[in-house]
């Protein structure tokens, strides 16, 4: 199950059905059980003080990607995904592409740290900027 919420922001996915499809597909492809998801849309603000809360960073991130998974082996992986709007409009901005563009790239990320990919090392980020542009090229076929 996948489910999409906003906290103090509010985001419209008009393609939300078809980019449940897309996120299941994209589970299935990696081999892993999905129990549930949610992806939570948020400020700068909001972000940030799950990042010092909970991971003692003091910084802006874009995403931030929670695997609450009890048992991922027997009921599949459950996860909260958080994403700020704010770091991903001016990420967009930044890298001359559309903020569904970015928004997608966010989107798939959080969903790779829940299939097991990394991005700390370079040759780890290398096949997640991979993997994003993988699932960036089903999105391209699939939304308007």
């Amino acid at each position: 199950m996948i489910q999409f919420a906003n906290a103090d922001v509010s985001v419209n996915l008009r393609y939300r059905a078809t980019l449940k499809e897309i996120l299941t597909g994209l589970f299935k492809k990696e081999a892993t059980k999905l129990a549930s998801l949610q992806y939570v849309f948020c400020s700068d603000e909001y972000l940030l003080s799950i990042n010092r809360e909970f991971l003692n960073h003091d910084e802006y991130t874009d995403i931030i990607t929670f695997d609450l998974s009890p048992d991922p082996a027997r009921g599949g992986v459950e996860g909260e995904i958080y994403i700020s709007l704010d770091r991903v409009r001016e990420n967009a901005d930044g890298l001359g592409v559309s903020v569904q563009e970015e928004l997608l790239r966010v989107i798939f990320h959080g969903a790779l740290h829940l299939c097991g990919y990394k991005d700390k090392t370079r040759a780890q980020a290398k096949t997640m900027r991979a993997k994003e542009e993988e699932y960036l090229a089903v999105s391209r076929k699939n939304l308007p």
